[in-house]
Parts: C-alpha cells; structure tokens; sequence
C-alpha cells in the first residue's frame, strides 16, 4: 500500500471504528499518534535532491478519460503540511473533552477533517486535491453546529456560506485551469500541468488566477473575505479551532504556491498590487481590530486572521527568499495557534468565561498553564528564538527585494533611496509585528497577571495528557527556531 494513502485511510478507519462503538477518545488518540510516528517516518526516509519533483508517489487511475486519478506524491513542502496535520491532530484529539451529546460523533468529525487535510496536501491530481478540503468541511460545520458555544449556530452557517462560496470560486477556477489545456492533453495531475506551463503550453491565464487567489482567499480569509474567521473560531469547540485554523486554513496558501506560483507567475506579478492593498488590510486593518477585542477567543481569532498576511506577502514577492518564509510561516503559525486555541479552551472550561474584563491573576493558581501560554504567546509574537521569527525574517527579506523601484526619496536634490509597492507593503508589515506584540502581550497581562478574582483561586493545572500535548508543540517551535535549518532544508527540497 502506498504510505501516503496509509496516512489518510488510518484517521478514516479510526472515524469507522469510533462511529461503530469503539472507545472514541482512545482510537482517535492511537490513530492520530500512529500517522504523526508514520509522518516522521517519511521525513526521515525522504532523500533531498534525488531528481525527483515528488517521492512516495502512487496512482490510482478514476476517470482516466479526464485525467481524473487518486495520485499522491510529496515533496518537502507537502512533508513539512502533512507534520503540521498529523502534530496538531494528536494536539486537537489530547486536549479534547469528551462531550455528553453524542461523543462518537465528536471524535469520528476530528478524524474526517484530519483525512481530509492530510489527503489535500498529499494530492497532486488537482480533483483530490480539492475534494480532500471539501470532506474536511462537512465536520467543520458539525463541530460549530452542535458543540460549540456562544451564538454557535449562526457562526457555522456563516463559515459555511464563505467557505462554501470559496470552494465554488475555486472550483470555477480549476475547471478553467482544466479548459485552457491544449485538446488530448487535459488532466488534472498538477506536475503534467507545470510542465505545460513551462514549455509554454498554456495561453495566458490571468482570470484563472483571479478566481484562484479569491477562491483560496475567502478559504484563507484574505481582506476583506475575512469577517466568517472570528466568529467561527471564538464559536467552535477547542480542537476544531485548533484543527481548522491550525491545519484547513493553511490549504488556501498551501494551493497558491503549488498551483499559482509555478504556473501563472506573470499573473501574479501583475496582479500583485491587487494583493499587496489586500493583505495590508489583513495586518493593519485586522490587527487594529485585533487589538480592540474584549475577549480572548475573539482577540486569537482576528490575529488568526491578521497573520495570513505575512504569509501572502511571501508569496505575492514570488522568490525562492520570499517562498521559502511563507513556507515556514505556515507551519509555524499553524503550531502557535493551535497551542493558543488549546489554552483558551482550557480557560473556558474552567471559568466559564473569556472575558478580560472577568479574568487576571490566573497565574497564582495555575503557573505552569501560564507558562505555556507564555512561550505559545511569545511564539505568535515571532520573538527569536521561535520558528515564527525565521518565517518572518525570510518574507521581510524576500518581499524587500522583490519588483523594481516605483517611488523615490529626495534631500536637498539629491536621490537618498527608492521604494516600490513591495517594499511599502513590507514596511506596514514590519509595523505589524508591533501590533501582534500589542495586543498579545495585553492579553498575557489581563488573564495571568494583576488581582486575582476570588471565583478563580481553587483552579488547579491542565490534565496530563493537555498538558503534554500543548507543551510538545512549544518544543517543536523552539526547536525548528533554534535550528530553523531543518525545516529550510526540506523546503528547498521541494518543487516549488
């Protein structure tokens, strides 16, 4: 059996066993502990500049007709996703509390969206590829529906209509991607396709990357597509926060430099103005709005939202320099995030409450949990040290460099420096990174820090297995921060 298909079958079959009857924490927490160990496996058995754009790679032909075929391979970049999926599954699943309405259900949802991301980034036939994410949403919809809190239902079905009005645009595009192919050519496989692009093969296709960089930008909640985010992620239970802004909304920018990036460079070269005005408004105008928020699940989703912006400004410079940060930024924001969602989960359960206003002091009763949300806070933040920071020094570098220059500044007649719309927009990035330290580092101060509540002072630490979970992945941010080489490597290995 192909090893890659053995990653996506094992959170299936363990979703098919908890939904017949199985204890489902314990199978949902051995099979998302047996793809993590398989995962490292593979990292461990992939060889770095073979000649080969993809290894592990297997077919299965559907509709070979339509160059439709279940076809995985991965490269390092798609190694680097698939560690991210398999490490915050395990995370999700550890710190899970097992619900009184329907349990099975519950744990056998967290499996379907695992499949469903592990299988999106193993793809290389675009059809899987995009219908891997679409099985991954169905659970979303069920986590938020029914077992998550606040005004749950309203947040579902508006994530729903984005997400669903995403898919459709995104849709239209792959179709077109598959239209514009020359007659006895048209497939689905993504490698057959570069390789038209780069022989020249393809007319132009600008309007295909439009509906690309919208339908993966409403996935990615891009400005001003955003406002569905929030909501959803301040509604959702713990580890379906975790596993959709931790994991799913990294599909969106995972498919702009798989599939954009090689094919339409020119696209996003002229439309990278477009783009630039829009991820500006995801770190100025989303970190503002960030910064206001009155409660904890809210404030962590609007800085969900406002980190995909470093992350576009990676890839609309479109450089190895650039690619390569937006690449590790992936990871690393998936990892924080998810710890911080985790730890926030925690906080709800015990008080009831994500209110500043309610909270503070909780770092008496409970020093060690706030030392964890410390280092995920400080990991967020892009404090060195941590892999967020080798993400971002990448993308500032990278985006710096890229286009020509545009606008100059003068003293006294003489030409001092030039800018041009990149460097600006790396620039109001760079400002950014003082807003994320604003808002975060409040929220540190209103929840752990100041007068104790008397309601709170019998709160004991996170269980065990949480805090196991939660501390594994502030080692792997400090680790790949300290020797961010390991990640760098494995990038540069990949077929971008």
């Amino acid at each position: 059996m192909s090893p890659l298909l053995f990653l996506i079958l094992v959170p299936l079959v363990a979703a098919a066993f908890i939904m017949v009857g199985s204890n489902a924490r314990l199978t949902a927490l051995v099979g998302s502990a047996t793809n993590l160990a398989f995962v490292l496996i593979l990292v461990a058995f992939y060889r770095q500049g073979n000649g080969q754009p993809y290894q592990f790679v297997s077919s299965l032909p559907v509709i070979p007709s339509m160059g439709i075929s279940l076809t995985l391979g991965a490269d390092g970049l798609s190694l680097l996703m698939l560690l991210l999926a398999s490490l915050v599954t395990v995370a999700a699943v550890a710190v899970a509390k097992t619900p009184e309405k329907n349990p099975h259900l519950f744990y056998a949802s967290l499996m379907f969206i695992s499949a469903g991301g592990l299988g999106a980034f193993a793809s290389i036939n675009l059809f899987f590829f995009y219908m891997f994410h679409e099985l991954a949403l169905i659970p979303t919809f069920l986590l938020i529906g029914i077992w998550g809190s606040g005004d749950r239902q309203a947040a579902a079905w508006k994530a729903t209509i984005y997400l669903a009005l995403g898919s459709f645009v995104l849709l239209l595009g792959l179709i077109g991607l598959y239209l514009i192919q020359p007659d006895g050519m048209r497939t689905f496989d993504l490698p057959a396709i570069i390789g038209m692009a780069d022989a020249g093969l393809l007319p132009e296709g600008n309007w295909i990357y439009l509906l690309l960089l919208v339908g993966f930008g409403i996935l990615v909640s891009l400005f001003p597509f955003h406002t569905w985010a929030p909501q959803a992620y301040a509604s959702a239970p713990a580890p379906a926060a975790m596993l959709h802004a931790g994991v799913l909304k990294k599909f969106g920018l995972y498919g702009l430099i798989r599939i954009a990036a090689p094919i339409f460079p020119d696209a996003v070269v002229q439309f990278s103005n477009l783009l630039l005005v829009m991820l500006v408004g995801n770190i100025l105008y989303v970190g503002y709005v960030t910064i206001s928020q009155r409660k904890l699940d809210w404030m962590l989703g609007y800085s969900s939202v406002m980190h995909m912006g470093y992350i576009f400004l990676g890839f609309a410079a479109l450089n190895p320099v650039s690619l390569t940060g937006a690449s590790l930024m992936l990871f690393a924001h998936g990892i924080s995030i998810a710890a911080l969602f985790a730890l926030c989960g925690e906080i709800r359960e015990r008080t009831g409450t994500l209110d500043f206003a309610e909270l503070g002091g909780l770092a008496k009763p409970m020093p060690a949990f706030g030392l964890l949300f410390g280092f995920a806070a400080m990991a967020a933040i892009g404090l060195p040290g941590f892999v967020g920071f080798a993400g971002e020094i990448l993308v500032f570098f990278g985006s710096f460099v890229a286009g020509e220059p545009l606008m100059g500044v003068t003293a006294g007649g003489k030409e001092l420096f030039q800018f041009n719309n990149y460097q600006i927009a790396t620039i109001c990035a760079l400002w950014g990174v003082v807003i994320s330290a604003v808002y975060m580092l409040r929220a540190y101060r209103r929840v752990f820090f100041g007068p104790l509540n008397d309601r709170w002072s019998g709160l004991g630490e996170i269980s065990g297995p949480a805090r196991i979970a939660i501390a594994v992945l502030i080692v792997v941010m400090l680790v790949t921060g300290f020797f961010p080489g390991l990640l760098v490597k494995l990038i540069e290995s990949s077929a971008l």
